[in-house]
């Protein structure tokens, strides 16, 4: 049986990493951090790497809040701690008093820099305070290079992991039924849609899944994805339960407040 036959065809190049990372833990027997992974790539981590005895498994994204969080695998001997993670948390310095800065501001001004998305985790704005979390290996880098978001002139200031502000978005869960894990029968249950609405929406190009615009209706919809519609916010599969007598899926799902 193919491994690759549980996941989606456009994820067969992040299962292969998956399988490289837990055969270099078997191998040398030492531990292997991630860069930054998406709910759905954690939930493809922990099929894959299961609950062999052999390779242990842990997630932190910088706070027990995060989204984004990179992954550690390591043999059975290894005690994981959370500066294993190498992660460095900023807050981002600008004239408050004159100028908002928005996410996709200081995203788009930190792809600017030419690293991945990988390289960093969740980007965190409470009122006009704004931080960020980033891979350690390339924090310096980010903090000498990043001047400007948008029109402001920014500096950035290191802040210790415990000093990490709290999202306000907090996540609605509630526990549904569906008759299939399409796309459009999720969204017409995570947002309270018809199914005829969910797939206008989806073939309007308004529809993401993982951060990726997603036109097919009948894309099948698995554990951990983020769902995101426009005008309407995001949504979570946060689990898959199994079925009903009447063979409905059961399936815990959430929304953004």
């Amino acid at each position: 049986m193919s491994i690759y036959q549980h996941f989606r065809p456009e994820e067969r190049e992040f299962i292969n990493q998956v399988v490289n990372w837990k055969s270099y833990v078997e191998q040398a027997y030492a531990p292997k951090l991630t860069d930054f992974l998406d709910p759905r790539q954690q939930q493809i981590v922990k099929k894959i790497v299961g609950q062999h005895m052999d390779v242990k498994w842990g997630f932190f994204g910088g706070s027990d809040h995060t989204e984004r969080k990179r992954a550690l695998l390591f043999p059975d001997y290894y005690q994981a701690e959370d500066s294993d993670y190498k992660i460095s948390l900023y807050e981002v310095e600008y004239p408050r008093k004159f100028i908002s800065i928005a996410h996709r501001d200081l995203l788009g001004s930190l792809m600017s820099l030419g690293l991945k998305r990988e390289k960093f985790g969740d980007i965190v704005i409470v009122g006009d305070r704004l931080q960020f979390y980033c891979a350690e290996e390339v924090a310096e880098y980010v903090r000498l290079q990043l001047q400007t978001v948008g029109r402001a002139n920014v500096q950035l200031s290191t802040q210790v992991l415990s000093e990490g502000i709290l999202p306000q978005d907090l996540w609605v869960e509630n526990a549904v039924t569906v008759s299939s894990l399409r796309l459009d029968a999720v969204i017409a249950a995570i947002f309270q849609l018809s199914r005829q609405k969910s797939q206008s929406l989806i073939g309007s190009g308004l529809v993401k899944v993982n951060w990726t615009s997603i036109d097919n209706p009948s894309f099948e919809c698995g554990e951990g994805d983020t769902i995101s519609v426009r005008g309407y916010g995001r949504g979570k599969l946060f689990s898959i339960e199994g079925k009903t007598k009447k063979e409905k899926w059961r399936i815990a799902v959430g929304r953004q407040k």
